[in-house]
């Protein structure tokens, strides 16, 4: 599995057959093999997630498909009428599962906006968090956090019996000193061979702290921490 780090949240990710590109927004997106089945996904309508210029890759890639988030259905409405594209993008909802050839795809829902991915295919799966992440804010009310929470590990319980291939969880330097709880909580209920940090606006220092944090010690040889955009990594999964 060749994984290529885009930007942000945006990730390529290589099987033998098929190419995933998960939300991408900005960055230098690879060449890919024209040969291979593409599918692009994008969790929400969040300008750091979603970009109209994804639907540009069908010119290069006849065969791909979007499966995006209903929430981006309104604002996209208008450039899939233009390049007459509809027949190649599904619409998921929270909960909601969709095959597409030998691509079977799973939604959960986000503790933010739209939803989280889980996608199986050629015997590997692959979670891609967007938003879904344990929000705990400084200064916003004891109430407020413990709903997150709650609602966080409620969703991610819903996979302590999938075997995760690799999973995408944010690991973001604005929460402060509580950065780590969604890649905590992911790591610690949820059986995944491979933990990428992502949703790090740049700020790879995040990454490196992770590494010698006392609370990720028993899961830390999981971790595969960014350190620049373009960086790319080789799982080899038995």
């Amino acid at each position: 599995m060749k994984i290529t780090y885009i930007s942000h949240s945006g990730f390529a990710v290589e099987l033998e057959n098929h190419i995933f590109l998960f939300d991408y927004y900005k960055g230098e997106i690879p060449k890919f093999d024209p040969k291979k089945s593409i599918v692009v996904f994008a969790s929400h309508v969040h300008h750091d997630h979603y970009v109209e210029e994804i639907f540009e890759l069908r010119e290069q890639y006849p065969d791909v498909h979007y499966v995006l988030s209903s929430d981006i259905r309104r604002s996209a409405k208008k450039i899939l009428e233009e390049k007459q594209i509809e027949a190649q993008v599904s619409f998921l909802r929270i909960h909601q599962e969709l095959e597409l050839g030998k691509v079977r795809i799973q939604t959960l829902k986000s503790t933010d906006a739209g939803v989280a991915f889980l996608v199986e295919c050629e015997g590997r799966i692959i979670y891609h968090a967007g938003d879904l992440n344990w929000w705990h804010w400084e200064g916003e009310p004891d109430a407020y956090n413990e709903h997150m929470k709650t609602a966080y590990l409620k969703e991610i319980e819903k996979l302590k019996d999938t075997p995760i291939d690799v999973a995408f969880v944010p690991v973001d330097p604005r929460l402060g000193e509580q950065y780590y709880y969604g890649i905590d909580g992911f790591a610690k209920r949820v059986d995944a061979k491979a933990l990428i940090p992502m949703h790090c606006w740049g700020d790879y220092t995040v990454c490196e702290k992770l590494m010698h944090q006392e609370e990720t010690k028993e899961y830390r040889e999981r971790i595969y921490p960014i350190t620049k955009e373009g960086e790319k990594i080789c799982l080899k999964i038995s």
